[in-house]
């Protein structure tokens, strides 16, 4: 039994190494998606100043040419002024010119605000551009080391679980499909030593009679409690419960 015990220890050791891949191949997909995400983020927030940007300006021509519009408007009625006979036509187109002039000066007060309004968003753009930049080279950067990193995880994880059976060659079928149980369901600690009587996995303190005959390592011996398999080296302490 000491044999097998030697055998499942190599064979956990393998699957433990096993398990710690997967968890590291686990973490790579999000660690991926949180790059792509971060870049994406950085790039919609310089998209958005930039649809602003061209929504102010789109806005700032239109007032130009409604204040363009005004002023032919108050050339055409300041020319009917200059032809008219009638004073009451003429004052009536100047009205007319006052409402076009105060118009235009409103136009014109908003053109000025969009100016301002287009400066800031400019220099909001250049900042959202820089960081877009960077924070796209970074992720392009870490991405290529992520797949990198993948590949060769998945290539160690494929050699280790390749020539896994040659490992269990010679080992108790019986102990093998024990181990294969607990491994499924506890994880990757399934063969524990037994020291100061208690089990290495759950510390379930055992009595005397189970300590001595892990200790004989004349059968496979398990944790009543958690079902690990257990074993004993020399330099275990086997003080058990009364």
């Amino acid at each position: 039994m000491q044999q097998v015990i030697e055998k499942l220890l190599i064979l956990q050791d393998r699957d433990r190494r096993i398990l710690h891949i997967r968890e590291q191949l686990a973490r790579v997909q999000p660690e991926r998606e949180a790059m792509e995400g971060k870049a994406a983020s950085t790039q919609a927030t310089l998209d958005a100043v930039q649809a602003r940007a061209k929504q102010v300006e789109s806005e700032r021509k239109r007032l130009e040419m409604e204040a363009d519009s005004k002023k032919q408007q108050i050339e055409r009625y300041a020319l009917q002024q200059f032809q008219t006979k009638r004073n009451e036509e003429y004052r009536a187109l100047a009205h007319e010119i006052d409402i076009c002039n105060k118009d235009v000066t409103g136009l014109e007060d908003g053109q000025l605000e969009l100016m301002e309004q287009a400066e800031t968003l400019q220099k909001q753009a250049a900042g959202a551009n820089r960081e877009a930049d960077e924070t796209r080279k970074t992720a392009e950067g870490h991405l290529r080391e992520l797949a990198a990193r993948e590949k060769s995880l998945r290539d160690e994880l494929a050699a280790m679980e390749g020539n896994r059976h040659e490992l269990t060659i010679g080992v108790d079928e019986r102990a093998l499909r024990h181990y294969e149980r607990v491994l499924h369901n506890k994880g990757d600690n399934v063969v524990v030593g037994i020291e100061h009587g208690v089990c290495g996995g759950c510390h379930t303190r055992f009595p005397v009679q189970l300590v001595v005959s892990c200790r004989a390592a004349k059968e496979m011996v398990t944790c009543p409690n958690c079902s690990r398999i257990l074993y004993y080296t020399p330099d275990m302490d086997l003080a058990a419960a009364d």
